[in-house]
């Protein structure tokens, strides 16, 4: 595989967004299916983009996924404390699913952030079902932070994400 990452151009924005979009829904992680508010963020790449660094996985010209990268706090960041980098919207393709581009998106992410002057954490927030972003998450390092879980939407109890933390 001939993947490379770098930041998103508008050229981008539409595939990506579909990716992101379509993972989600596939993959049973929005609690309203189509019909759910946050669905229209997951497609809203230059949203995004415009208060935030995002990157893409690309092989060969295709986008086959994409991550948020939010560097110390910003507009874009759920939980992010001073000094920290956020990591948000992380997506693969079905059709790249296992062959790493998930994994290389997140070294890029905590690569940015090793870079990012007065960086000192990367967090994350997670559904609990996202069994292989999880398996990522642990392989490179990063530990849960039980304290830090929090929910979006408060109205509904069974919402709850999960919260990583790698320091650096």
């Amino acid at each position: 595989m001939d993947l490379m990452i770098r930041q998103a151009t508008p050229d981008d924005y539409e595939p990506l967004g579909d990716i992101t979009a379509e993972a989600y829904l596939q993959d049973g992680l929005l609690d309203f299916g189509e019909s759910d508010e946050y669905l229209g963020e997951l497609k809203d790449v230059a949203k995004r983009a415009s208060a935030a660094d995002v990157l893409v996985a690309v092989e060969r010209e295709r986008v086959l996924g994409g991550v948020t990268f939010v560097p110390s706090g910003g507009p874009m960041a759920d939980i992010a404390r001073p000094g920290e980098a956020e990591i948000r919207m992380l997506a693969v393709s079905r059709a790249a699913r296992g062959r790493g581009t998930g994994e290389a998106l997140v070294r890029a992410c905590v690569d940015r952030a090793r870079s990012t002057e007065g960086c000192t954490a990367v967090v994350l927030s997670t559904q609990r079902t996202m069994h292989s972003a999880h398996r990522i998450y642990e392989r490179l390092g990063f530990a849960r932070t039980p304290g830090r879980d929090w929910n979006p939407i408060p109205d509904l109890d069974d919402i709850t994400l999960l919260t990583y933390e790698l320091t650096l």
